[in-house]
């Protein structure tokens, strides 16, 4: 077995109005299949979900505030005054100032903008910025990305003569500022159908209201604002992104094309996977580390040269940003190893004086991608003894009811369910942390801490095709709400598994529905997966969760599933016949689980190792010692019995891990143990003694051989090794195989034991070597050996599963 790291949630799923959306639509039934899982059930629908445009977009005077924002920047307009547009530091604030920067430019405005300093001025309006605005002359203020909660400061602001227009999509509070005019699709009584713009959404309705027209020209902004910000893309947010995209396909800003060309996206066709994961990291990194400001300048300069020096910069900044939180990252692991078991609790908490706050929310989602619990990482100010924090949270715990639930404990908090900023005292973090997992206790259960996967659609194989997944990019742009399809594909067998990278860190799989038939065969690659081969056995039948991808190389194109979580559904058998390395083989199994332990749910294993427990136990007890696994002796009765103090803390039921050291005394043995061994996901088999003479069955001449010698010695003593070593001598024998004929010859009544002596017994009645228990045994291991060592690694998986299902005595001549 294999553990998936989630739980795997199937979409709902309707065949009829699957089968009616790729009759009439004329699309792969696979695709009719993805659209209704995500609630498209009507060919209307999904006709306008796949073809539709500026349908989508709304009226913008349907905000509310709309008209009197629209009346007011107009007179501005007319009368020349000095407008300040005010912006956050974020990809989704910058890109909006931007927006409003292009707008303004367009009408001719007299304008200027002001983005704060987050590590200076934090988060909003601030009134020593609203003091710096009227005294350049500035008598209209507009809000973008902020403002919603900044009452105070409006207040201030009209008390300074400024009048201000919030534009801004955050969750309103229970108060609004008395502004001017508020744009928010929040706001409550608000009618707008998008309640899911982003704050560069907002600014781009505005410019819709002011323009008379849907503004196409400014979309590459409200696009990656859009993605940035991880709205929704659906209905409007899902055109403004198309339009975006369409742009940016032959745009001629220079920002975006210096933006292109650090990213190694020249010439490519832009995605919204390129805006989220290539271009807003860095937009982001200016404020992060340093001012915003040169975001904003790389987005609205007309100047080639300073926009590729600008998106070199930012470039530099980002992979600044990436050093400083893989550091951060690490402290906060050695912080939380530190404090041991305590420190994971159900929410976490970390703090450290000095961390960069700017990315102290990425570390944050670093550890619950690790963790998968809720995260609070704080960066302490040592001088004025307050810590600025930022909260991941994971399905289940709403982080914005949880910090209104600490508000006694808090300066200041905002955000929404997934994601929150606070301010508190230092002295307060113990409190807070209690506070937290008190809330988490009420609000979660165990279920809760494993991620779910949801599963669009279940493939089969000879569906994923080019055509297929061409098709399913029709679908696109893919981000939140409308995520790149999850596809399953199950049962599937491994005909090839190679490593990938200079450090092979990357699984590839060649994956096909059977290994006895020929099949369509499909590439599965895992980014990081590299340490699952040790875990993965080249005879499972995997299911695997990804999403399918073109692969081009060299003209060819060729369908790939992109994994993103994989499981085996039955035992797995690793063939390690003839494996001479055993001890490092099973350090290196160590090790790989660990690793693994970040791809898979890989629980603390429960290991065991089986040997013969007589004479092959005493040949190799050193090594076998020197693996530190329990170790087990074979048993007919139990199937194994512990032979050393390890293995009688370890119970055969809680194993998950077996190596098979020694080949199985009687098929009975090892059908026992694969019964007692309930909870076993993996078994090794090595079989080390299986090609050594003592364990070969001696031909009948041998034994008359033996036999002879016998009758001719008449008595000999068995105080001792030295009449075997005689007879071993001169028979040529080795002295295992004398013990084992004269255990066969005792058996049928051939000689005697008296006292410390063995002598022949006269006359013996006639007998059958079958007939002695001995050497039906060792011809059962001799049928064994065909089914367990003269096999494929298929055929011994089978025939080791089967046993474990229903237990069928090989039938051995007599």
């Amino acid at each position: 077995m294999l553990h998936s790291k989630a739980r795997w949630t199937a979409a709902a799923s309707d065949s009829p109005a699957a089968e009616q959306l790729a009759a009439q639509l004329n699309i792969h039934p696979a695709v009719a299949r993805l659209l209704v899982a995500r609630g498209m059930t009507t060919v209307e629908e999904a006709d306008r979900f796949l073809n539709g445009g500026k349908d989508h977009v709304h009226d913008p005077f349907l905000l509310d505030g709309m008209d009197a924002a629209v009346a007011r920047i107009r007179q501005a307009l007319q009368n020349g005054e000095k407008i300040r547009v005010y912006g956050d530091y974020d990809a989704d604030g910058v890109s909006s100032t931007a927006l409003m920067t292009q707008l303004l430019r367009m009408l001719g405005a007299n304008f200027d903008t002001y983005i704060p300093h987050r590590m200076l001025e934090g988060y909003g309006l601030n009134n020593a910025a609203l003091d710096a605005a009227r005294e350049a002359g500035v008598s209209l203020l507009i809000t973008v990305d902020t403002g919603i909660s900044a009452t105070e400061q409006v207040a201030y602001a009209t008390q300074l003569g400024l009048e201000v227009i919030v534009t801004d999509h955050h969750e309103p509070p229970e108060q609004l500022p008395d502004a001017y005019a508020i744009i928010n699709p929040k706001k409550p009584g608000c009618p707008y159908p998008n309640k899911q713009l982003a704050g560069v959404g907002v600014a781009w309705k505005l410019a819709h209201a002011l323009l008379g027209d849907i503004p196409e020209e400014l979309a590459e902004y409200a696009a990656l604002g859009t993605v940035a910000d991880l709205m929704p893309l659906l209905g409007e947010n899902r055109c403004i992104v198309k339009l975006g995209l369409s742009r940016l396909a032959a745009t001629r800003h220079p920002g975006f094309q210096a933006l292109f060309g650090v990213c190694s996206l020249a010439g490519k066709e832009i995605t919204a996977t390129h805006l989220g994961f290539s271009l807003a990291p860095r937009i982001n990194a200016s404020g992060r580390l340093q001012h915003a400001g040169d975001a904003l300048r790389l987005l609205t300069t007309d100047d080639l040269d300073e926009a590729e020096r600008l998106a070199e910069q930012l470039d530099r900044l980002n992979k600044e940003r990436q050093r400083i939180v893989d550091e951060m990252t690490d402290e906060a692991l050695r912080l939380l190893e530190a404090e041991g078991e305590s420190a994971l609790r159900p929410v976490i908490v970390v703090a450290r004086e000095g961390w960069n706050t700017g990315v102290i929310g990425i570390v944050a989602a670093r550890l619950l991608e690790r963790f998968y619990r809720p995260v609070i990482v704080l960066s302490i100010d040592a001088e004025k003894g307050i810590a600025k924090g930022s909260a991941r949270s994971i399905a289940g715990y709403d982080i914005h009811r949880a910090l209104s639930k600490c508000d006694d404990l808090l300066d200041h908090y905002g955000g929404h369910q997934a994601a929150g900023g606070m301010t508190l005292a230092r002295e307060a973090i113990g409190a807070f942390g209690d506070r937290l997992n008190e809330l988490a206790e009420d609000w979660l259960n165990e279920d809760d801490f494993v991620p779910v996967l949801q599963v669009d659609a279940e493939f089969a194989l000879d569906e994923v095709s080019v055509d297929s997944i061409r098709q399913i990019e029709a679908l696109a742009p893919f981000g939140m709400g409308n995520p790149s399809p999850r596809v399953q594909l199950s049962g599937l067998a491994v005909q090839d598994m190679r490593l990938l990278g200079k450090e092979k860190q990357h699984l590839k799989l060649q994956l096909v529905q059977s290994l006895r038939e020929s099949a369509v065969t499909v590439e599965a690659v895992g980014f990081g997966w590299g340490p699952l081969t040790e875990l993965l056995s080249p005879t499972a039948k995997v299911d695997l969760i990804g999403e399918l991808s073109i692969n081009e190389w060299n003209g060819v194109r060729k369908p790939q599933l992109l994994l993103q979580d994989m499981r085996v559904g039955e035992l797995q058998v690793f063939d390690w016949r003839g494996q001479k390395r055993l001890a490092q083989k099973l350090g290196e199994l160590d090790g790989s689980r660990s690793a693994a332990g970040k791809i898979s749910r890989i629980a603390p294993s429960r290991r065991a190792l089986v040997i013969e427990s007589s004479y092959h136990w005493r040949r190799e007890r050193k090594l076998v010692e020197a693996v530190g696994w329990p170790i087990y002796g074979w048993d007919a009765e139990r199937g194994a019995v512990p032979l050393d103090a390890a293995a009688e803390e370890v119970p055969l039921a809680d194993v998950t891990d077996l190596v098979l050291y020694s080949l199985p005394n009687a098929e009975a043995s090892l059908h026992r143990l694969l019964k007692a061994a309930a909870s076993v996901e993996r078994i090794y088999p090595v079989f080390a003694d299986w090609n050594t003479d003592d364990w070969k069955l001696p031909a009948r001449e041998t034994f008359k051989k033996v036999y002879a010698l016998l009758i001719h010695t008449g008595r000999w003593s068995m105080e001792d090794d030295r009449s075997i070593g005689q007879f071993a001598s001169q028979t040529g024998l080795s002295p295992e195989t004398i013990r084992f004929i004269l255990v066969v010859f005792e058996e049928l009544s051939f000689v005697e034991r008296s006292e410390s002596w063995m002598q022949t017994v006269p006359q013996p009645a006639r007998a059958e070597l079958e007939s002695a228990p001995s050497y039906r045994e060792r011809q059962v291991r001799l049928a064994m050996e065909s089914a367990l060592i003269y096999s494929t690694a298929q055929e011994l998986t089978d025939w080791i599963t089967k046993k474990r299902l229903d237990f069928i005595p090989l039938e051995v001549p007599v």
